[in-house]
């Protein structure tokens, strides 16, 4: 699988993963302060064979936006559009070095589908499309594969966990295992044949191009916060 790099979206320690998971190598990045960032991002080697984008800021809670604040929105915009393009243009020559590298960013049925409550969430989610997909566009596919996967249900992760109440049943939630068989063949096949794809993961494992059908929408009615 050779060299693999992950850049992350903070400093908490990653866990241990399955087999080959010794094969890649986990780097901290705090978007949350782009100088820092960047000089982690420049320290990286002159090749890297995978730049895995899946950084977000969500905010407290889901919110009408009258209700929102300038300054969560000037954080989605830090992290989910600013981080982004900043691992992308910091690593970009890297991965062209590494070619065929491979470029995956984690979007959400959000850019498809919009999403009362989650305007920031959204608008900066859709913002991140548009930059991935010109980005595909412009790179040569032997190169530089862009891809692009999202969740076809809820993920459990901290952020999630942090705005449930204690007793919350995740029962029917996917978790980063659902991620697993893409990661493993992106990793192996360096995305051979999905450069500019859009895939669903299901909650299993199985994924799938996204094609012409809207993903399910997760939004709530007015109200419902969480």
């Amino acid at each position: 699988m050779g060299r693999c790099r992950l850049p992350g979206a903070d400093a908490q320690p990653v866990p241990s993963g399955g087999p080959g998971a010794e094969l890649l190598e986990h780097v901290a990045v705090d978007l949350a302060d782009p100088d820092a960032a960047r000089v982690v991002l420049r320290s990286l080697p002159d090749e890297v064979d995978l730049l895995c984008y899946s950084a977000v800021y969500f905010t407290a809670g889901r919110a009408p936006f009258a209700e929102t604040t300038e300054r969560d929105w000037e954080d989605q915009w830090r992290i989910n559009v600013h981080g982004l393009w900043l691992a992308l243009h910091s690593l970009l020559p890297a991965l062209r070095r590494a070619a065929p590298s491979v470029v995956l960013s984690i979007s959400s049925e959000v850019v498809y589908n919009a999403g009362p409550l989650r305007a920031g969430y959204a608008a900066t989610k859709a913002a991140a499309r548009g930059l991935v997909e010109s980005l595909a566009q412009e790179e040569d596919p032997d190169v530089v594969r862009v891809v692009q996967a999202l969740p076809a249900q809820m993920v459990d992760s901290p952020g999630i966990r942090a705005r449930r109440p204690d007793d919350f049943d995740y029962a029917d939630y996917m978790t980063g295992d659902d991620f697993g068989p893409l990661a493993r063949d992106l990793v192996e096949r360096r995305a051979a044949d999905l450069a500019g794809e859009v895939l669903v993961v299901d909650h299993g494992g199985a994924y799938r191009p996204l094609g012409d059908t809207l993903p399910t929408s997760q939004s709530r009615p007015a109200g419902v916060s969480a």
